[in-house]
C-alpha cells in the first residue's frame, strides 16, 4: 500500500521528542508499505534531515516554514472564530502539495492535528495521530497565565476542541500516545474511534552506565524553547534547587537541550546550574547524573525525557504532569512530587541514599524493557494500516 505521511517537522534525525516518534512510525510503516513524506522544514537542519531520509530511500517533500513569521501572520485570526494554530500551519504550498500527492497514494497518516487539516476535506482514508491533545494543552496554559494571555489561550482551547471534533469524525482512526489522553478525548468528544500507540525508547542507546555518574549531579533534558520545559526548569532552579543545595552544596543541575530561550540561558547564572544548549548525545549527559528531574507543571502526552532517564537506570523525580503518561508506580519505578518541598525532599533523599537510587533505577529500567520497547509499542500500527486498505 502507498501511504502519505504528514508531519509538522521533517521526521529525521530522531533528536527531539516529536522526531523520535515520527521517525519510529515512519520506519515501521516502511517495512511493509511504500511511504511518501510531506513535512514542514523549519530550518536548515530539517532540510538536511530530508536529504538524509531521501538517502534512506524515502520520497520526501518539504515546505519551508518560518515559525516567527507564521505566528505573526496568524494574529489577525484573533478577530475571527478560527484557531490561531491552524493559521500558523496553513501554508498554501503544503495544501497544494498534499492535494497533488493524495492522487498518488492509497491512504494517509497525519501526525498532529495541524497536519490533519490538510486531509479533512479529502476522500483518502486516513489516520489522525494526535501528538498531544492540543485543546487540553491550551486549557492548561490558560490556567497558568493571567489576562490577556489567559483569555487568548482559553479562546484557543475552545476553538481547537471544536476543530478536533471535526477531525475525529472524518478520520478512520484517532491515535493517542497515552491512555490518559484517550480517556480525555472520549470524555470530551464521545463516540469517535480511538486507540493508543505508546511511545517507546531506544534501549541500546539509553542503557545504564552507572560508572560514569558524578556525585550530586542532577539532569533535565528537553527542547528548551518549549513552554512546559522552560516553565518547569525556571521553577525548579528558583524554588527547588536552593532547598536541595542547602543540604548538598555540591549538588548541580544540567539543563540539556537545544534552543534555550534567554530566560533559560539566564538560569546558567545561578550557582550550580549549567545550560548546555544543543548536545550530540543526551544519553552522555544522563550517564553523568545521579538523579533525573522532570519538574513539568504543564504537560500532556508521554514525556520521552522520563522514558529515556528510566531506560538509563536513573531514578526520576517528576511531577504528576510529567509522569502521568507513563503507567508506572510511584515509589517503585519513579518518585512523583508536585509541591516544592516534596520535590526537594525526594531529590535530597536520593542523593543521600545510594541504595535507594540503585533500587529505583533498576526497577525503572525493567519497566521500560517490559512496556516501552519500540517493537512492542508499535505492534498495533501494522493492523491499523492494514485496515485502511479495506
Amino acid at each position: 500500500m502507498k501511504v502519505l505521511f504528514l508531519s509538522q517537522r521533517v521526521p529525521f534525525p530522531p533528536n527531539r521528542g516529536d522526531k523520535i516518534t515520527t521517525w519510529r512510525l515512519l520506519e515501521r510503516m516502511a517495512r511493509d508499505h511504500e511511504v511518501t513524506v510531506a513535512a514542514f522544514a523549519h530550518d536548515r537542519a530539517d532540510e538536511e534531515g530530508a536529504r538524509l531520509l531521501a538517502e534512506r530511500g524515502f520520497e520526501v517533500h518539504t515546505v519551508p516554514l518560518d515559525m516567527r513569521r507564521a505566528k505573526l501572520r496568524a494574529l489577525p485570526l484573533l478577530l475571527t472564530s478560527r484557531p490561531l494554530t491552524l493559521g500558523v500551519f496553513d501554508a498554501p504550498a503544503m495544501r497544494a502539495l498534499v492535494t497533488r500527492l493524495s492522487t498518488q497514494v492509497d491512504a494517509a497518516y497525519a501526525y498532529s492535528s495541524s497536519m490533519g487539516a490538510f486531509l479533512v476535506s479529502g476522500e483518502l482514508p486516513w489516520v489522525m495521530h494526535f501528538a498531544e491533545l492540543d485543546s487540553d494543552k491550551w486549557r492548561q496554559y490558560a490556567e497558568r497565565h493571567r489576562w490577556p494571555m489567559a483569555a487568548i489561550y482559553r479562546r484557543e482551547w475552545r476553538l481547537l476542541e471544536a476543530y478536533e471534533r471535526q477531525l475525529s469524525g472524518r478520520a478512520r482512526q484517532n491515535v493517542f500516545c497515552t491512555p490518559l489522553e484517550e480517556e480525555i478525548f472520549q470524555r470530551t468528544l464521545p463516540g469517535f474511534p480511538s486507540m493508543v500507540l505508546r511511545n517507546g525508547v531506544d534501549l541500546e542507546q539509553f542503557a545504564p552506565r552507572p560508572a560514569e555518574a558524578e556525585p550530586g549531579h542532577l539532569v533535565f533534558t528537553g527542547v528548551m524553547d518549549y513552554y512546559p520545559n522552560v516553565d518547569g526548569c525556571v521553577h525548579f532552579v528558583r524554588e527547588v534547587l536552593p532547598r536541595v543545595r542547602a543540604e548538598f552544596p555540591e549538588a548541580r543541575l544540567s539543563i540539556v537541550g537545544s534552543r534555550p530561550t534567554k530566560e533559560v540561558q539566564r538560569l546558567g547564572e545561578h550557582e550550580g546550574v549549567t545550560v548546555t544548549g544543543f548536545v550530540d548525545s543526551t544519553a552522555d549527559w544522563m550517564a553523568r547524573a545521579e538523579v533525573a528531574v522532570a519538574p513539568l507543571r504543564v504537560a500532556r502526552g508521554i514525556q520521552n525525557k522520563v522514558l529515556e532517564a528510566m531506560a538509563m537506570g536513573l531514578p526520576v523525580v517528576g511531577t504528576t504532569s510529567a509522569t502521568q503518561g507513563v503507567a508506572a508506580v510511584h515509589g517503585r519505578h519513579y518518585l512523583v512530587a508536585d509541591r516544592v518541598e516534596e520535590q526537594a525532599h525526594a531529590v535530597r533523599g536520593l542523593l543521600r541514599d545510594a541504595a535507594s537510587r540503585e533500587r529505583l533505577g533498576a526497577a525503572a529500567r525493567r519497566f521500560v524493557e517490559e512496556h516501552h520497547d519500540w517493537e512492542q509499542a508499535l505492534a498495533p500500527l501494522d493492523p491499523l494500516l492494514a485496515g485502511l486498505a479495506n
